[in-house]
């Protein structure tokens, strides 16, 4: 019994050692197993995040290298117009360089030469009637030199047509350096010599303006007055606000003293005039020419009678050829048709209509002996030698 249950308890140590080893064998197979699974659940989970991960960023991807093309573009735009913007800064502080010299220039030489402030003011007087929409050589005439009744040679800026054959003179007249000196006066006290000053150079222009007496040029086709242009348009206004009789005093002497924009409306009218005075004209020849067309239309209308009379003679003399040709009793299709039955040779046949038209296939042609086949009624040269039937 103690040798049994001493090979019992070794069978059952045996038992329990592979047992023992069996779970260690399982444990390990185990582990393995979960290790491979998980490697492999995690390979298959990583491949399905980076597909879905793909799927949402490979817009995200286009969509931004979009953007960041767009953003190039951008860039390279805006860089070329900040260039292109510097250099038109540039050019424009180079232009506004241009003209503030320009500009001090011209303030010099109006300032220290009469004739310069002339010629500025004769193109300024130019430049309005331009845009008046007057043209040059036609309605109105630059430096038209005449002589007056002393012989004295006078030459007035311009010298503006008007309709029936009337003329208006507007010469230009500068007065800049009193004005000046009152523009740049800091106190009351300084601009008043200038005021005074400024009006008495005005006054000066109209003296002389109205000592030439431009008006008596062209008689009586000559308006009374002449037009004195003041280029300088709050030069006009200082002088007309700061002395209320200079308008008169100069209306007096047959001056109108005009500035731009009040010889703007004074040319404006005398356009308005020039197109009434064209659509007269127009008018006059509308009626001329519907006389001539009327005139025209009758003469036309008794020639297409004549023409219609004419085309009705025809008409009769066609119908009596026509009944003679082939509708009347004898005609000549009807004619021809019977020589045609006697025999006579032809080449070509007439129209079937005018045959029947005729009546020639109505008639019966005259008894008379037939023709042998090879002898015609207009054989030239019958042969004596053939037998008649």
């Amino acid at each position: 019994m103690r040798t049994r249950a001493d090979a019992d308890r070794e069978n059952l140590n045996a038992q329990i050692a592979l047992l023992s080893d069996a779970r260690t064998a399982l444990s390990d197979q185990f582990k393995t197993l979960a290790s491979d699974i998980l490697e492999e659940k995690s390979r298959r989970f990583a491949e399905q995040n980076q597909q879905n991960l793909g799927a949402l960023l490979d817009p995200l991807r286009t969509q931004l290298s979009e953007f960041k093309g767009k953003v190039e573009e951008v860039y390279v735009k805006e860089g070329q117009k900040r260039f292109a913007l510097t250099e038109q800064v540039r050019q424009l502080m180079e232009l506004n360089r241009t003209l503030s010299t320009d500009a001090n220039n011209l303030t010099k030489a109006l300032k220290g030469q009469a004739k310069t402030q002339g010629n500025w003011g004769e193109l300024i007087l130019e430049r309005v009637l331009e845009a008046s929409g007057l043209e040059k050589g036609r309605v109105y005439h630059v430096q038209v030199s005449q002589r007056d009744a002393e012989g004295n040679l006078l030459q007035p800026d311009v010298v503006i047509d008007l309709p029936q054959d009337r003329k208006l003179v507007v010469d230009a007249k500068v007065s800049l350096v009193a004005y000046d000196q009152y523009a740049s006066a800091e106190t009351d006290e300084a601009r008043g010599p200038a005021v005074r000053a400024h009006l008495d150079s005005v006054r000066t222009h109209i003296k002389g303006l109205s000592a030439k007496n431009y008006q008596a040029l062209y008689g009586v086709k000559s308006l009374d007055m002449v037009v004195m242009f003041v280029p300088i348009e709050p030069a006009f206004m200082l002088a007309v606000t700061s002395d209320e009789s200079l308008f008169m005093e100069a209306w007096q002497r047959n001056v109108l003293l005009v500035s731009p924009s009040t010889l703007l409306f004074v040319v404006r009218t005398i356009a308005h005039l020039w197109r009434q005075e064209a659509q007269t004209r127009n008018a006059q020849d509308i009626a001329k020419r519907g006389a001539e067309l009327y005139d025209k239309l009758a003469a036309f209308v008794g020639d297409l009678q004549k023409v219609g009379a004419k085309l009705k003679d025809a008409q009769s003399a066609y119908e009596d050829a026509e009944k003679r040709l082939s509708t009347g009793k004898g005609n000549v299709i009807r004619q021809a048709e019977m020589l045609k039955d006697l025999g006579v040779k032809t080449t070509k046949a007439l129209p079937v209509p005018l045959v029947d038209a005729s009546g020639a296939r109505d008639e019966t042609p005259p008894a008379s002996a037939p023709l042998p086949p090879s002898l015609s009624l207009f054989d030239e040269t019958p042969d004596p030698d053939a037998p008649l039937n």
